[in-house]
């Protein structure tokens, strides 16, 4: 179904693949794993012929051959291939473009030729199988971007493609869209045949439905055998900066804090910035509905909840982005925005909207200069900890996604806000990348920079925040010390003492 022949692409000088080459068996569903910056997407774009038919990046070359169901992408245009194969993208607003939710998924089997009813049709499934149906007729920029992310991969499932990637499908998605979308591929690669490449920093729940596991290092694979062969290689997951697989989870996020437990206030007794009854939306959506939180300096706070609960939205309350209909923000005891870049530093989840500099460096140094703060060692210290320093002098749309989000927190860290918000972080991000930067963020914090950490990362929250806060409902109904609602080990996930992986691609 999917057959790939020393592939091998360079963007300019730099060698993004080398030499690439497996084949996937039609039905057969792959996990495709690396760190940051391996070459991942740059395959997937491969794959579905947008390489080298539509790629934007100047001075792309590709040599090797991929084929999909029997066709050369070098021969085929894309339209072709569509009908065959589709992508979900790591960044979902790249390929959401109608005005409704509706309308978004309806797009792809209308141009298709379908009769209206087998649009209907399609387009149903599509949104049941996602968790969306309730959302069909919303503007698609009032959505969140779990939701918007459960959109992209509707709008591509309502295409019934033979073939599936997806490019890290659950980076932004809660719990309970994760479980959906992990069943829904499950269900259509078993009951309807597809063919499934799933690209992923996130395991464990992939490692267990995955029928092979491909790991890319330095634009090469590395290891393709089964799932439970690999993630049982502690040393070897560590080596190319994948997070082991240890864990699984047992509930939702009402168990990370003692029940009933609500505390309405910060652990210092001079709080940084203060919510009081504030109510803030899009229009005529209001998403907060009575939000009262305080963060003290020196706290590291998560921020957690359901998709489309609000966690982005006092995100930007807090940053000074928007501004609240009713209620009070208060900055050192007194109520008023934020003052920008000194006070409070953001990061987006979509980092292409806050990276505008021709180099990594520029867009690092921008901020300092701007200000006329930072000093030289706050420079070096931000490109080291988000791993930086060799890419100096790449432009930030030449970068993999995980490393665009570096990007733009190392332009953050090097002003060191007051208050520094993370909105999802993990995007792209390999384990080694994410603890590093991490662990830099928990170093600064003991220092007295407050954090406000929002994300899905169960394990992120429990290992580096004091204090949880639980949005539900645009409402905070728990605050409280994390607790690990974990349980033992997976037992496939035991390690051996012996890593011995086929690398060799199937015939």
């Amino acid at each position: 179904m999917l057959e790939v022949t020393g592939l091998t692409v360079r963007y300019g000088t730099r060698l993004a693949l080398d030499d690439v080459s497996f084949c996937v068996e039609t039905g057969e569903m792959v996990l495709l794993s690396g760190p940051s910056g391996c070459g991942k997407s740059t395959l997937a774009r491969c794959l579905v012929g947008l390489i080298p038919h539509s790629s934007t990046a100047e001075g792309v070359q590709m040599s090797g051959s991929v084929c999909v169901a029997g066709l050369d992408t070098r021969k085929h245009t894309i339209p072709q291939l569509t009908s065959h194969i589709g992508l979900v993208f790591q960044n979902p607003a790249t390929q959401l473009f109608c005005l409704t939710v509706g309308e978004e998924v309806a797009f792809g089997p209308r141009n298709l030729g379908l009769s209206g009813d087998e649009v209907a049709d399609r387009g149903r499934f599509a949104l049941e199988a996602t968790g969306i149906r309730h959302l069909r007729e919303r503007a698609v920029n009032t959505l969140s971007t779990g939701e918007k992310q459960r959109l992209a991969i509707a709008s591509v499932l309502a295409m019934r493609p033979r073939i599936l990637v997806l490019d890290e499908p659950t980076s932004n998605l809660d719990l309970k869209g994760t479980r959906a979308v992990l069943n829904t591929i499950r269900q259509l690669q078993q009951e309807q045949g597809m063919t499934v490449l799933v690209i992923e920093h996130r395991l464990h729940d992939m490692g267990r439905i995955a029928d092979r596991m491909l790991v890319m290092d330095k634009g090469r694979i590395v290891a393709d055998d089964e799932p439970g062969n690999i993630l049982s290689q502690k040393q070897f997951m560590a080596q190319v900066g994948i997070r082991y697989a240890w864990h699984v989870l047992e509930d939702d996020w009402s168990a990370l804090v003692p029940g009933d437990l609500v505390v309405n206030g910060c652990r210092s007794d001079t709080p940084l910035v203060e919510l009081r009854g504030v109510e803030a939306g899009y229009g005529r959506n209001v998403v907060l509905k009575g939000v009262d939180l305080s963060i003290g300096s020196g706290e590291f706070v998560a921020l957690v909840g359901d998709n489309g609960s609000g966690k982005t939205t006092v995100a930007k309350v807090l940053a000074g982005l928007l501004r609240p209909k009713r209620g009070q923000m208060l900055w050192h005891g007194r109520v008023g925005k934020p003052q920008a870049g000194e006070d409070v530093g953001l990061l987006l989840q979509n980092p292409l909207s806050q990276l505008f500099c021709d180099s990594v460096e520029d867009e690092v140094a921008f901020g300092p200069r701007n200000f006329g703060s930072g000093s030289e060692q706050s420079f070096a210290e931000a490109l080291q900890a988000t791993n930086l320093e060799g890419l100096r002098s790449r432009q930030p749309y030449a970068l993999s996604s995980g490393q665009q989000q570096r990007t733009a927190l190392a332009a953050i860290l090097s002003l060191r806000p007051k208050l520094l918000i993370l909105d999802e972080p993990t995007m792209g991000q390999d384990w080694h990348h994410l603890s590093r930067f991490m662990d830099f963020l928990a170093q600064i914090n003991g220092q007295g920079t407050s954090v406000l950490l929002i994300t899905h990362d169960y394990k992120l929250v429990c290992r580096y925040a004091h204090r949880v806060l639980v949005l539900q409902g645009g409402r905070i109904v728990a605050d409280g010390t994390p607790r690990v609602p974990l349980v033992a080990p997976d037992p496939s996930c035991q390690p051996i003492h012996t890593p011995e992986f086929n690398t060799r691609s199937r015939e």
